[in-house]
This record gives C-alpha cells, structure tokens and sequence, in this order.
C-alpha cells in the first residue's frame, strides 16, 4: 500500500505538539494516549489511525492529490517505534523514574520533529537499513 508523505509529516507535528505538551506536564496519560495513536497506527494501517483520519477530513482535501506516494511500510514501522518509546515512557512515569519518562519521550519528540520539519522519519530509515541488513530467506 501507498501513503501521502505529507500525511506522514502532518501526523509527525501533531505528535510533536503532543510529546511537548508531555514534558511540560510529565502526564503519562496524555503520552499513553499517544501510544494508542501510534498502535492503531501499526495495527490498523497509516490511513485509519486517529492523525491520518485528521490529515484525510481536513488537509489533503485542501491540498489536492500528492505529486508521488510512498511504500506505507516504512512508516508503519516508525509507528511502531514510536509506540515502543512511548511505552517506555509510560512506564518511567508510572513508576515514579521521571528520568526514564522524559528520556524516552524526547527521543521520541526528536524524531517526531526531524520527520514534520525536514521529511526526515528516522524509524524509516531504520526500517530500510534493516531490510538492508537482514539475510533474504530462500524462497520455498
């Protein structure tokens, strides 16, 4: 499946603006709300998680038909990071180590920041030098 780029970078700033409003409150429920957006995210497909819907409703119309699409499972694979630090995050906070909260949250607010200002998704690039990397399966 194909995704819209500029759905990817819209999404990456409203996570932005949420891992913000995060550190500024260390609220874990804010950040394992953001969780869920990631894991619908993953589980569900780019299109039908809460910020694509968003970017669908209100942006691309707006905007009209991407110039090129992108393989969706590099993304998806972001997401999924994403929701790993997010967890990490939730944890930290839960259990009283604020350190381990805010660590976790901005390092994903890093990437979150890179992806909405530059088109630079870090967990795509993970995820395409893994491809790289891993050994190809024989073919049954």
């Amino acid at each position: 499946m194909q995704v819209d780029p500029r759905g990817q970078r819209f999404g990456a700033a409203l996570t932005a603006i949420v891992l913000i409003v995060v550190l500024v409150s260390s609220s874990w429920l804010l950040l394992a709300a953001q969780a869920v957006v990631f894991l619908v995210g993953v589980v569900f497909g780019l299109r039908n998680a809460p910020y694509g819907l968003i970017y669908q409703a209100l942006i691309r119309p707006r905007h009209g038909v991407p110039r090129e699409l992108e393989p969706e499972a590099p993304p998806r694979f972001a997401q999924g990071v994403g929701a790993a630090f997010a967890l990490i995050g939730v944890f930290g906070y839960v259990v009283k180590v604020p350190a381990l909260g805010m660590t976790a949250t901005a390092l994903a607010l890093v990437a979150a920041v890179l992806n909405a200002a530059f088109g630079f998704c870090l967990g795509c690039e993970a995820y395409l030098l893994i491809r790289r990397l891993a050994p190809r399966r024989a073919a049954p």
